[in-house]
C-alpha cells in the first residue's frame, strides 16, 4: 500500500459555491480525480494583523506530476491574491483507490 506518486493538494475559498465550483473545474480537467469540498475556520497573519474567518477548504487527490499544473489552473481561476495551493504526498493508502485515481487524471 506504499506509494509516493499521488498527492493531496489544498486550497481554500471564501464561498461555498466558489469552492465546488472550483473543485469542478479541475475534476472536469482531469488534473485531478476527486475533490473534497468542506467548511473550516480559518486564523491566520495578513497584512500585518491576526484575522479569521470562515472558509471552504478544497481537498484535490491526484498524481504528484500534475502538481504543477494543478497550481497555474488555481492561479488563474482564484480570487484570492495569495490563494493556498499545499500538497502533501500520501504515504500510503488502498492500492485499489490509489490506482483509480491515477487510472482518473490525466495522462499527457
Amino acid at each position: 500500500m506504499t506509494n509516493h506518486d499521488c498527492v493531496v493538494v489544498t486550497t481554500t475559498h471564501d464561498a461555498e459555491d466558489k469552492a465546488r465550483n472550483l473543485a469542478a473545474a479541475v475534476v472536469r480537467e482531469r488534473l485531478a480525480a476527486c475533490a473534497q469540498v468542506y467548511a473550516v475556520s480559518s486564523v491566520y497573519w495578513w497584512e500585518g494583523e491576526v484575522r479569521s474567518g470562515d472558509e471552504w477548504r478544497i481537498d484535490f487527490k491526484m498524481r504528484a506530476e500534475l502538481s504543477e499544473r494543478l497550481g497555474e489552473f488555481i492561479a488563474d481561476h482564484h480570487e484570492y491574491e495569495t490563494p493556498e495551493v499545499v500538497g502533501v504526498p500520501v504515504v500510503t493508502g488502498s492500492t485499489a483507490y490509489l490506482d483509480w485515481v491515477r487510472s482518473e487524471t490525466a495522462q499527457d
